[in-house]
């Protein structure tokens, strides 16, 4: 494999997605290695879609998806004698969610007889040790986070740390041929094996941060992966599916895209600047981007992801349909506000600061609330009720409360009985426990590397 530390005078990348499992063309792959491809990275996780796949440790991905995706990225970087990066495996980068993207692979590189040596980085972090770290001094907030106490730690039921691209370097350097990276910065995947050729570190973190969706940053973001190839001063772009384009508005849009400042970006090594970027067209679907730089920071830091249960939840759905009701929705909310609370209290005993439900009116102001303007009464409107107590059999009750009202209460009013219609029969699903992000803090560390496993395992080789 092309790991050795011979230096380069230029270093392709190959991002066929922007996340593992989304799917992808085998033919834009195809072009991404006829391009000269030495390096192929890919996200395989996210916290865009909340807290519960790091609180209760699952991927948000099927295992049919992925291993398709896999499949393909491991015949082709064995094909072309290139390295494979897997950065979040599992969607938030535990532990396990690495271990099952390794047995993944294990099984496909059984079946398609591949030799590969396969790399672990384990970033899930011990309450106890982190304690330790924050009675030292070493952890800090994040916006818009406090202090940190003792007890949030303990209450996460998964902590994982984001890695920069050392622990990926180090991986490599070791003779790994795949690397499996626990959670990871999206940037880190792409800029760990440029930087470990000698690449410039201000081109290599814009390049990574521009590719590090796929075609996001393309004028067809559903056309799959993009190709970049860094150099001493820069670096140019370009989709790997022909009916797609960058251009420098495109590139260039990609700087806004999760980020604080749109000319600024932390690293856990230092600060991406790209105020003084300049992004140029060499021709139709091919832009070049020059006068990136990289402020190596004093301390490194690690940052931090941590969820806990805030409770076990309930949801029921019905719809509405019934003029009169459409015409004063917001009173008929309120109504069901008061009288669910009256019926939990006098059936329950519960009072309010017991449990607590949510009632969301979809295609009336379910998603802005307060800021969505005023335009008329709805058509048809879709109630969600979304019950959270302390244990699943109470927010079940409560939601069985609900049930005559969701489906029959009138308006004060109405001089008959509506009837309004359940999605679902029962009408109460039980979702488990609920989640919540309780951690935006950084650890002061001694080394790039030292919060994180590595583990190697070398393929058997056949005589």
């Amino acid at each position: 494999m092309s790991t050795k530390d011979t230096p380069a005078e230029k270093t392709g990348i190959l991002v066929p997605a922007g996340m593992l499992g989304a799917g992808f063309s085998e033919a834009t792959v195809e072009r991404g290695l006829a391009l000269g491809a030495d390096v192929i990275a890919i996200d395989g996780g996210s916290t865009d879609s909340g807290p519960h796949y790091l609180g209760a440790s699952v991927p948000k991905t099927t295992t049919a998806a992925v291993a398709r995706d896999l499949r393909i990225l491991l015949k082709a970087a064995a094909r072309a004698d290139i390295p494979l990066i897997v950065g979040s495996c599992g969607t938030s980068g535990t532990d396990s969610g690495v271990d099952w993207v390794a047995g993944i692979v294990a099984d496909i590189q059984s079946e398609e007889h591949l030799q590969l040596n396969v790399a672990r980085i384990y970033s899930e972090q011990d309450a106890t040790t982190l304690k330790q770290h924050l009675e030292a001094g070493r952890i800090h907030a994040l916006p818009p986070l406090g202090e940190l106490q003792a007890e949030t730690l303990e209450s996460c039921t998964h902590i994982v740390g984001m890695m920069g691209h050392e622990p990926i370097v180090a991986a490599l350097e070791a003779g790994a041929h795949v690397v499996l990276a626990g959670r990871a910065t999206d940037t880190a995947v792409a800029a760990a094996y440029p930087l470990m050729k000698g690449m410039p570190a201000g081109p290599t973190w814009h390049a990574s941060k521009i590719v590090e969706c796929g075609g996001q940053c393309t004028t067809n973001p559903r056309a799959g992966g993009v190709f970049a190839t860094i150099d001493a001063d820069g670096f140019t772009i370009e989709p790997l599916d022909p009916t797609a384009a960058c251009t420098p508005h495109s590139v260039a849009a990609h700087m806004l895209y999760e980020t604080a400042n749109p000319f600024q970006m932390r690293e856990p090594a230092g600060t991406l600047d790209v105020r003084d970027a300049t992004y140029t067209s060499l021709d139709d679907r091919t832009v070049r981007v020059e006068g990136s730089r990289f402020h190596t920071a004093d301390q490194h830091t690690v940052k931090l992801e941590g969820a806990r249960i805030t409770g076990y939840e309930t949801m029921s759905f019905s719809a509405i349909r019934d003029p009169h009701i459409l015409a004063n929705i917001e009173a008929w909310a309120e109504l069901l506000h008061t009288i669910l609370r009256q019926r939990v209290e006098q059936t329950l005993g519960l009072r309010e600061d017991a449990y607590a439900f949510d009632v969301r009116l979809y295609g009336y102001n379910a998603v802005l609330e307060g800021l969505d303007p005023a335009s008329g009464p709805p058509r048809e409107v879709g109630v969600m009720l979304l019950v959270s107590a302390a244990d699943q059999g109470t927010a079940t009750a409560i939601a069985k409360i609900a049930n005559p009202l969701m489906l029959h209460l009138p308006t004060a009013d109405m001089d008959y009985l509506p009837s309004l219609a359940f999605a679902t029969s029962p009408a109460e699903t039980e979702r488990g426990p609920a989640y919540e992000f309780v951690l935006n803090h950084v650890v002061d560390t001694d080394t790039p590397t030292d919060m994180f496993r590595l583990e190697l395992q070398e393929a058997t080789h056949r005589a």
